[in-house]
């Protein structure tokens, strides 16, 4: 049977499962269109305040199915193209969802795996996790926007070799580039993206949304455009209610109650 995507609600937090793991939880049409799905319904959904990414059983991602490779390679490119837009279109909605999204890894994200923590706002690894850009063992380039991603946090150098060699990465050296955000011991990552989780849904939703969307437009235009993106999110932010909660509970010396 193809992998699955599992979902679990946690109080304000959405959590996303792939699941299949006897392949490491390895990519097929399925899980990406649900993870498409559940991006959308999380997104219009105000319970909801923050996504966990996460694989089942003791493995993140190991990337693509290499039987459905098989199969769409017999069955010509066009095959292949659709389901790569498919993933395109994943790795799109998780960059754009106003949600925060967290990536849970234990053990291997490898591949597309290693690409959908990178589409993540924020990674949590275990200490043990491996990130390996593995597809030059097969004769393959990379896919699900992992050169872009990487490019925009290192230097050329480092990423040409992740790309080139497909050699494992560990979670500490991730840190150590600022990439992933926390490690913590086998077995805990996603008791510790939970955390992170309910910190996060603590706060304005509205201002969280602004600070990603400003984050994703940053890299791609001229300073003055991006001062006018700011002054115009801040203003909205400013005349939300949030704004006007945040402010007092800061004056008054509380916690603030953001909607």
């Amino acid at each position: 049977m193809p992998s699955e995507l599992l979902t679990e609600r946690q109080g304000a937090v959405l959590i996303l499962t792939i699941s299949d793991p006897e392949t490491r939880n390895t990519l097929s049409e399925a899980v990406i269109t649900a993870g498409i799905e559940a991006l959308s319904t999380a997104e219009s959904d105000d319970e909801v305040r923050c996504v966990i990414l996460r694989g089942a059983g003791q493995h993140f991602c190991a990337g693509g199915n290499l039987q459905g490779l098989m199969a769409r390679r017999q069955a010509g490119p066009p095959a292949q193209a659709r389901m790569l837009e498919r993933l395109n279109q994943w790795v799109e909605a998780l960059r754009a969802c106003p949600k925060p999204v967290l990536a849970a890894v234990e053990g291997a994200a490898a591949g597309a795996g290693f690409s959908l923590t990178l589409a993540c706002d924020m990674i949590v690894a275990a200490d043990d996790a491996k990130f390996i850009l593995s597809y030059a063992k097969l004769g393959l380039s990379p896919d699900g926007g992992a050169s872009w991603q990487l490019l925009r946090a290192l230097p050329r150098q480092a990423v040409q070799q992740m790309v080139w060699l497909a050699e494992p990465v560990s979670a500490r050296q991730l840190q150590g580039w600022s990439i992933v955000n926390a490690v913590t011991e086998p077995g805990n990552a996603l008791a510790e993206a939970l955390r992170l989780a309910d910190r996060l849904s603590a706060m304005a939703p509205n201002a969280l949304a602004s600070g990603k969307e400003l984050l994703n437009a940053a890299a791609d235009q001229p300073l003055n455009a991006q001062l006018g993106a700011e002054r115009d999110h801040f203003i909205v932010n400013l005349f939300h209610a949030n704004g006007g909660e945040g402010i007092q509970a800061f004056v008054g010396k509380r916690a603030p109650r953001f909607e």
